[in-house]
C-alpha cells in the first residue's frame, strides 16, 4: 500500500467514490512524488523541434468526408472560470446574439454532420461542478445526443496534499477546496474507467478529436480530421507559431536521449531556462491543445500499462483556498493530455493557423471574441475579419471579473476590425457604436465614460 500519506489519500478517494483507475494513477505519481520527482525538463536535455504545415498538405476531399465519418469529439469542459468570478461553467458565458459557447460548439457539430452525413459525436467531459448547468443548456438540442454514447462523462478528482507532510488536508471551512482536479492529462484515464475509450472502439470510431471549450477555433474540420487519418499516426497536436503573448507559455521540443517529441510546460521549466523558454527563434511551436488519437492505439498501451498511460508529472505548488494566502500550502499533482505525444511511437505535430486558436482565458480575450474581429457564418465557425487579432490589455482592478466586465460595456464590444491594440487603464464604461483604430491607450483617475459613436485612435 505504500507510505501512511498515501493509504491516507487511498482511502479519501475510496470513500468519494473515486474510480479505482484514477486511484492507482493517483499513486503512481504519489510515488514519484515521495521520491523526489520534480517533473522538470531541463533544457540541455531538448532541442527545437521542426513540423509539417497544414497549409502544405495534401487531402482530398474523399479521404477528409470518410475521416470525418468516422471521428468522434470531445470537449473539455470542466472549468468553472473562477479567474474571471464564474461559479458555473465557463462554457455558458454568452459570446454574441444570445450564444454561449456551448451553443456554437453544439451549432458547429450540427452543421457538419449535415454537410458529410456524419455521426460525429459530441461528448465533454466535465467536472461534478460543471456537468449540471451544461446538460441542462444542451436540453434543447435534442439532435445532438447519439445513439449508443453519452453526452458527458466526469473527469476525476483527488485530493490535495499538505507540502510538508505530503498528506491530504483537511479545510473544513470549504470541503469542497480539499480537491483538485488532475490536469486534463485525466482525460485518458477517464475515457478508460468509465468504459467509453471501449464503446467508442465497438461503435467503430477510428479517431478522436479533443479540445477545449473555451477554444472555439477547434473545429472537427474535415480536412484536419483527413491528415490525421492519412497520416497513420496513433497520436497528434495542432501547434501554432509562437508570439510574445507566448513567451511564458509550454513549448514542443524533442527530447535527445530518444527523439521522441515532448511538450514542455512552464511549470516543468527550471528556473535557469527561462531564457530559453522565452526564446521564439529557439522554441517556435506551442501547443493549441487540440489532439487527435487513435481509439484502439490508446486502448492497446493503457491495457499495456495497467490503466497508467505515465505521462510527465506536473508538481503545482499552491494554498488550498487559492483565495487566502495564509491558508495552508498544498502539493497538486497534475499530468497535461498533451503530454502524451512522447507516449506513442510514430506521434505527429503539424502547424496550424490561429484560427484554430482562440482561448479565452481573460476578459481580454473575451472583449476581443465579442468584437467584430469574428465573424460567425452560417456553418457558426469563426471567421477573422482583420489581418492581426488585436493586443487588449484591460485593468484588472476594473474589468477582469466578468459581471464588472459586462457593466462596463453594457451596449457591447466596440468594433476592433481597424485596431491594433487597446490598453485600458481606470475605470471606462464604453457607449454603443464605439470604434478603435489602430493603437489606443486610455487612462483616467476617477470614472470616465466613452461617448456613443467615439472613434478612439492614437490621433484623437
Amino acid at each position: 500500500m505504500g507510505s501512511a500519506g498515501l493509504t491516507k489519500a487511498r482511502e479519501k478517494m475510496m470513500a468519494a467514490g473515486v474510480d479505482e483507475v484514477a486511484i492507482e494513477t493517483f499513486a503512481h505519481y504519489y510515488r514519484l512524488l515521495e521520491h523526489g520527482e520534480t517533473g522538470m525538463i531541463p533544457e540541455a536535455s531538448i532541442e527545437p523541434v521542426e513540423m509539417e504545415s497544414l497549409a502544405d498538405v495534401e487531402v482530398a476531399e474523399d479521404v477528409a468526408a470518410e475521416a470525418i465519418r468516422h471521428t468522434a469529439v470531445i470537449k473539455l469542459n470542466g472549468g468553472l472560470g473562477t479567474s474571471m468570478g464564474m461559479d458555473r461553467a465557463k462554457s455558458l458565458l454568452c459570446v454574441r446574439r444570445g450564444l454561449s459557447f456551448l451553443d456554437i460548439i453544439a451549432r458547429q457539430v450540427l452543421h457538419l454532420r449535415g454537410v458529410y452525413d456524419a455521426p460525429l459525436p459530441l461528448i465533454l467531459m466535465n467536472s461534478f461542478r460543471t456537468s449540471s448547468d451544461t446538460m441542462a443548456a444542451l436540453a434543447r438540442y435534442e439532435d445532438l445526443p447519439v445513439a449508443g454514447l453519452p453526452l458527458e462523462f466526469l473527469q476525476n478528482k483527488e485530493p490535495k496534499l499538505l507540502l510538508d507532510k505530503l498528506t491530504p488536508v483537511s479545510w473544513p471551512k470549504d470541503p469542497d477546496l480539499e480537491w483538485c482536479p488532475p490536469g486534463h492529462g485525466d482525460l485518458y484515464t477517464a475515457l478508460r474507467g468509465t468504459g467509453l475509450l471501449d464503446r467508442l472502439i465497438e461503435a467503430g470510431y477510428r479517431h478522436v478529436f479533443v479540445s477545449n471549450s473555451d477554444n472555439l477555433g477547434a473545429v472537427p474540420d474535415a480536412r484536419v480530421a483527413g491528415w490525421f487519418a492519412q497520416s497513420g499516426a496513433p497520436f497528434a497536436i495542432e501547434a501554432v507559431r509562437r508570439t510574445p503573448s507566448d513567451r511564458k507559455g509550454g513549448h514542443f521540443a524533442r527530447r535527445r536521449s530518444d527523439g521522441r517529441i515532448v511538450l514542455r510546460e512552464t511549470a516543468q521549466t527550471l528556473e535557469e531556462d527561462r531564457a530559453a523558454l522565452a526564446d521564439l527563434t529557439r522554441h517556435r511551436f506551442s501547443s493549441t491543445n487540440n489532439l487527435w488519437f487513435d481509439p484502439v492505439a490508446m486502448k492497446r498501451v493503457l491495457d499495456e500499462r495497467d490503466g497508467v498511460l505515465g505521462l510527465p508529472m506536473i508538481r503545482n505548488v499552491k494554498h488550498v483556498d487559492p483565495g487566502d494566502s495564509r491558508s495552508p500550502e498544498v502539493v497538486q499533482v497534475e499530468t497535461a493530455m498533451g503530454a502524451a505525444v512522447e507516449v506513442f511511437e510514430g506521434s505527429r505535430l503539424i502547424e496550424v493557423g490561429r484560427d484554430r486558436f482562440v482561448p479565452v482565458k481573460t476578459t481580454n480575450d473575451l472583449l476581443v471574441l465579442r468584437s467584430d474581429v469574428y465573424d460567425i457564418g452560417p456553418d457558426f465557425v469563426l471567421d477573422q475579419t482583420s489581418e492581426e487579432v488585436p493586443f487588449v490589455e484591460l485593468d484588472p482592478a476594473h474589468y477582469k471579473l466578468v459581471g464588472e466586465f459586462d457593466k462596463r460595456f453594457p451596449e457591447g464590444a466596440p468594433s476592433m476590425r481597424k485596431a491594433a491594440a487597446l490598453r485600458v487603464a481606470g475605470d471606462w464604461t464604453f457607449g454603443k457604436g464605439v470604434e478603435v483604430i489602430g493603437e489606443v491607450s486610455l487612462a483616467a483617475d476617477a470614472p470616465r465614460r466613452v461617448q456613443p459613436g467615439a472613434v478612439l485612435s492614437a490621433d484623437a
